[in-house]
């Protein structure tokens, strides 16, 4: 199993470790629900280094990337592009974040579970364009610190001015005899940066984070974070068989594009929607999990894809994807929860008001 730079600090922290995506990685230190209170209050600093990068260099790259990708990839330096990596059939691989470094040189930062499967089907596709495609996900770590006080101390952490950085941009620091790449962005729904650099310079500044109070936080409050702001996970919210429209990422779809991977296929999933991801939440205490039915009057018409209770909620919610004639807010439904049929109702999808820097 793979580890991180950080795995020796994450046992000195005593934190619980799992497997996922062939990395032992924390899961909680103090536990998931002070973590998840942390990084909504406080900060909270997150070890990502298990994430993949890609670095795609050549004369072709910018029109490759637009051509790899579902949303339009301009020749801005500073801007930090959400979009999805797409089959033939318009149906999503991954989802990833792209960094213009240079016109000639762009970073795609992947999922880790996706990393090999995504690097295969790149470099299938990168064979006729003038471009060359290198995986440098073991070359550097990464790390997310969120939260509304992280503004007070990032410029300190890093020894440069990074403040200024408004929501989806990012800046190039020189280090050493490389840099670093730090982007205002972050998968928690507050304000917060993530950052990618050498492995050395990646355990300084966990460690001086630590030092002015930030707490670690592992892999369940990043989840437990990500779904109460809405933010899709791959193989929850995004899949291969669930198309992007289904999933309401739309906004990352240009089908004004000349051309992309799954285009025609796409116009045809946004003309022929049969399902919805919709919010929801229990009647009654319980846990909705993913992969649970969900069912009106006896008939299933859903699925779960991510639910929770929450420690700033008092209600149990979730995302399901339901039949698109059953979305109306307020329908009553039911959650099948092992042999019961726990009542629920639809709501809209806004657990939590995002606290970006625009």
């Amino acid at each position: 199993m793979k580890k991180t730079a950080l795995y020796e600090n994450h046992l000195k922290l005593n934190a619980k470790m799992i497997e996922y995506a062939n990395y032992e990685m924390p899961v909680y230190y103090e536990g998931i629900n002070a973590e998840h209170l942390s990084v909504r209050t406080h900060m909270g600093i997150f070890d990502v280094s298990h994430m993949g990068e890609f670095l795609i260099e050549g004369n072709d790259a910018l029109r490759f990337v637009n051509y790899l990708v579902s949303n339009r990839i301009e020749d801005d330096l500073t801007k930090v592009t959400y979009a999805l990596l797409l089959n033939e059939e318009g149906y999503p691989l991954d989802d990833l974040l792209v960094y213009v470094v240079q016109k000639n040189k762009i970073l795609l930062v992947v999922n880790a579970g996706n990393r090999d499967k995504d690097y295969a089907w790149v470099t299938k596709q990168a064979k006729t364009f003038d471009v060359t495609v290198r995986d440098l996900s073991n070359d550097y770590s990464q790390v997310a610190i969120q939260g509304p006080k992280v503004k007070e101390f990032i410029d300190q952490l890093l020894d440069t001015t990074v403040s200024d950085l408004s929501f989806m941009t990012f800046k190039i620091v020189p280090y050493q005899d490389g840099h670093v790449i730090v982007s205002r962005t972050g998968y928690t729904g507050e304000d917060g940066f993530e950052v990618y650099g050498y492995h050395d310079f990646i355990l300084n500044l966990w460690n001086d984070a630590l030092s002015v109070g930030v707490k670690p936080c592992g892999l369940g409050s990043r989840d437990t974070l990500r779904f109460q702001a809405n933010l899709p996970l791959y193989g929850q919210e995004i899949a291969e068989d669930i198309t992007p429209y289904e999933a309401g990422l739309s906004f990352a779809i240009k089908l004004d594009k000349d051309e992309f991977l799954g285009k025609e296929a796409c116009i045809n999933h946004k003309e022929n929607k049969s399902r919805k991801l919709v919010g929801f939440e229990l009647l009654e205490k319980n846990i909705p999990r993913h992969g649970y039915n969900v069912l009106k009057d006896g008939e299933q018409i859903g699925i779960v894809t991510t639910g929770y209770l929450l420690p700033d909620y008092e209600k149990p919610i979730g995302l399901a994807l339901v039949d698109s004639n059953q979305t109306e807010l307020k329908t009553e439904i039911k959650i099948q929860i092992r042999n019961k049929e726990v009542p629920a109702v639809i709501r809209n999808k806004k657990f939590y008001t995002k606290n970006y820097k625009k």
